[in-house]
């Protein structure tokens, strides 16, 4: 399920972006590089994990500012064509356990 839930500004916009394209590329990188590569293979898990850490730090700003909805197993995705910032699940459940759950 997809549920438009804001639009952030294009200065956010560049801010989602630049991180993302770094996530992609280490995530790229990863594939390619091993522990036997040693220093590098360590400099690429600290950078992934600092970009982790910058993505999450944006994401939440972003969240407490605009006071976006968030749901259980939810999460955010960016058209970056119109700024619109989407709530998506990564897994389905039926209205009888979302029930259950809030309860």
């Amino acid at each position: 399920m997809k549920e438009k839930v804001g639009q952030v500004t294009e200065e956010e916009k560049k801010e989602i972006k630049q991180l993302f394209e770094r996530q992609n590329g280490l995530d790229e990188l990863a594939k390619i590089v091993t522990p036997a590569n040693g220093e590098l293979y360590e400099k690429m898990l600290s950078d992934r994990k600092a970009t982790q850490e910058k993505f999450d730090r944006l994401w939440d700003r972003l969240l407490h500012k605009n006071r976006w909805a968030q749901r259980r197993f939810g999460f955010w995705k960016i058209d970056f064509d119109t700024n619109d910032i989407y709530l998506e699940s990564k897994r389905k459940w039926n209205d009888k356990e979302e029930q259950e759950n809030q309860n």
